[in-house]
């Protein structure tokens, strides 16, 4: 058995990060600006009580369309959807309109 010789021991040592920086670099991130065109619509909410609330703090997210068509939820599962809305995605929902949301999602017919 050969015993490893310190002279070759510290010259490989200290060739070692040589061979790190002589790797080929990777290819930088490159971003670039994406433009998508979003579907529009003119529908809003059917009148009723709470419905200019909806309207004015809804749509700015969702389609009337989109939430017509949910299938229907109790009052507590509003209220949990609507409190995530409004806390978890920072949706700008006038707090003083929030249960009025509620209480008109909740009266809701779903349409099919």
């Amino acid at each position: 058995m050969n015993p490893i010789r310190p002279a070759a021991l510290i010259a490989a040592l200290a060739l070692s990060p040589l061979v790190a920086l002589a790797a080929p670099a990777p290819e930088p991130m490159r971003f670039t600006s994406q433009s998508i065109a979003m579907p529009t619509s003119d529908r809003i909410f059917p009148d009723g009580p709470g419905a200019e609330a909806v309207n004015n703090n809804c749509l700015a997210c969702h389609s009337a369309g989109m939430v017509l068509t949910q299938p229907k939820l109790t009052k507590a599962q509003w209220t949990e959807t609507v409190n995530k809305m409004v806390h978890v995605y920072k949706a700008p929902v006038d707090q003083a309109d929030v249960q009025t949301i509620i209480d008109y999602l909740t009266a809701l017919k779903p349409t099919p």
